[in-house]
């Protein structure tokens, strides 16, 4: 059986970032690691995490969620760090 560590290890995005995706989808982690891979391979794939992080972020603002705001603020930099064509 696949873990979520083993997805995490194949899809070249951290846990938060995964985290992140699957709060904007919907979806359970292990379903965000599959997308996230396949997204970060997309031509338009790393753009689309980034606003997914975005959007995350500003509906964590909107409800005064101010500590999720920060560990989706680090995402977002760890994210741009790794993926620097996308900022």
């Amino acid at each position: 059986m696949i873990s979520i560590e083993d997805c995490l290890a194949l899809c070249e995005l951290s846990e938060e970032e995964v985290a992140a995706i699957a709060e904007h989808e919907h979806i359970p982690e292990i379903e965000a690691a599959a997308l996230g891979q396949y997204l970060v391979h997309q031509p338009d794939g790393p753009p689309k995490i980034r606003r997914f992080i975005i959007e995350d972020i500003q509906r964590a603002r909107a409800r005064g969620d101010l500590v999720h705001v920060l560990a989706l603020r680090r995402a977002l930099s760890n994210f741009l760090q790794a993926h620097p064509r996308n900022r």
